[in-house]
């Protein structure tokens, strides 16, 4: 079975976007999603440097864009996704792009989504100066133990040995002084604590505005990033859309349902290589690939014809909280 999956926000890098412009079509789809987005995303993904795709409110909608476009080189003919791909996914506002290759929301819906997304996380982020730091190695209790001593958030279970730490800056430079035994404490490109209460004020700005957007169910198994269940509604996809800003990403629980469905390849859209850095320590055995340039398409394609076509992944029931544990 083949996944597709979407990262999140930190995993853009200066020029990432300018090779895929190259390829018939991708400027123009670029410079329409820029429009819908009111920001220039191809400038942002070409000549822009680290400082300024790092803001909040320009890394989300570009994140996205660079996911939507890379997705249709990856499948020129719409209808062959939900033919091909056993299940899609997305780390943070990745799981906006894969909301869109699930068919839930549209192209245009997304973007719109994901302005104000950014828009509304930059202004809760203003607020006080916040951040994130990933937290890599260590024995789990103690880090767990560490973070909660600093007043920080487990942002990101990312498995694999990974957690992410958000809270003040403050808070963060203390962990950093004092990290858990045999763990590094990295602070990661991002500019406020995402997934903690500190962004409820986006929460509630994007709950009003998804009353009214439209959503369909997906036609395929999309796969939440809050808890690793195969979500089946377009209002409940909706719904976890909004309220994952302020709530922790469990994206271990999302590869553990990969592994419990059988998964034999895994691609990661661009901005790729985080996820499949991830998938190589968390999901032994399962090919994957960091879709980073135009020149990766061969391999992808490959991986399509070999492990897509595979049956969907079923309704998976909710999991006991000492499951979660």
């Amino acid at each position: 079975m083949l996944v597709i999956v979407a990262p999140g926000q930190g995993s853009q890098t200066p020029g990432f976007l300018a090779p895929w412009l190259e390829l018939p079509g991708v400027r123009d789809r670029a410079e329409w999603l820029s429009a819908v987005a009111g920001i220039d995303l191809v400038a942002h993904g070409t000549t822009s440097d680290a400082d300024t795709i790092r803001d909040t409110a320009v890394a989300q909608p570009l994140l996205v864009a660079a996911g939507l476009v890379t997705l249709r080189a990856l499948f020129p003919q719409a209808d062959a996704l939900p033919h091909s791909v056993g299940a899609v996914s997305g780390h943070s506002v990745g799981e906006i792009t894969a909301a869109v290759a699930a068919g839930v929301l549209s192209a245009e819906q997304a973007m719109v989504f994901v302005r104000e997304r950014g828009r509304g996380m930059a202004q809760a982020s203003d607020v006080m100066p916040t951040g994130m730091s990933a937290v890599v190695g260590g024995d789990p209790e103690e880090v767990r133990a560490a973070l909660e001593q600093h007043g920080l958030t487990p942002a990101n279970m990312n498995g694999a040995g990974q957690v992410v730490a958000a809270g003040t800056l403050e808070q963060l430079a203390q962990l950093a002084a004092e990290p858990p035994t045999r763990a590094r404490v990295i602070p990661l490109q991002v500019a406020g604590a995402f997934h903690t209460h500190h962004m409820q004020p986006a929460v509630d700005r994007l709950a009003r505005y998804a009353r009214a957007i439209e959503v369909r169910d997906p036609r395929l198994p999309l796969v939440s990033n809050a808890d690793g269940d195969v979500v089946q509604d377009g209002q409940e996809v909706l719904h976890r859309l909004v309220t994952q800003v302020s709530s922790p990403v469990r994206w271990d629980l999302t590869m553990q349902t990969f592994a419990d469905r059988g998964v034999s390849a895994l691609i990661e859209i661009a901005p790729a290589g985080t996820l499949v850095g991830l998938a190589k320590r968390g999901l032994k055995g399962v090919e994957t690939l960091a879709l980073k340039t135009p020149d990766d398409l061969e391999a992808a394609q490959r991986i399509i014809a070999e492990h897509g076509a595979a049956d969907p992944v079923p309704e998976q029931p909710s999991r006991t909280p000492q499951e979660d544990q």
